[in-house]
């Protein structure tokens, strides 16, 4: 799976175990990371050379969090709201450096990983717990 949010609720759905879930879930987004990031590098000279012709910068809300957070919470954020993947193409568009991005995208990968796969393990549990009683 590309994203943590399909793949950790298709494991249970599978019935696969908690751990496999968080881990394949994981593997698979790492994975889809590291390929954008190795075709990144020309997607952000795209969209970088779209935005010089667009005129000056405006003050976004994006460059705001950006410019607050930096790249480690954007990196710990990203894989949960957007995916890391698409984290990858708005971190190289934002001018992150390439490996501080990557590290902390594939940090967020992790903790939100196992975030995920805890509250599904013990919310699927808690629903059982219901519907016997």
């Amino acid at each position: 799976m590309v994203g943590l949010w399909e793949g950790i609720p298709l494991g249970f759905v599978l019935g696969l175990p908690p751990f496999l879930t968080g881990l394949t879930s994981a593997i698979g987004s790492t994975v889809a990371t590291l390929l954008a990031m190795l075709l990144g590098e020309r997607i952000r000279a795209r969209l970088a050379a779209k935005r010089a012709k667009s005129g000056p910068p405006r003050d976004r809300l994006i460059d705001r969090i950006w410019r607050r957070y930096g790249v480690v919470g954007f990196g710990l954020v990203a894989p949960c709201l957007i995916g890391a993947p698409a984290g990858v193409a708005l971190g190289l568009f934002l001018r992150a450096p390439s490996g501080k991005l990557l590290f902390w995208l594939i940090t967020g990968i992790g903790l939100w990983a196992v975030i995920l796969t805890w509250a599904g393990a013990y919310g699927s549990e808690g629903v059982r717990r219901l519907i016997a009683h």
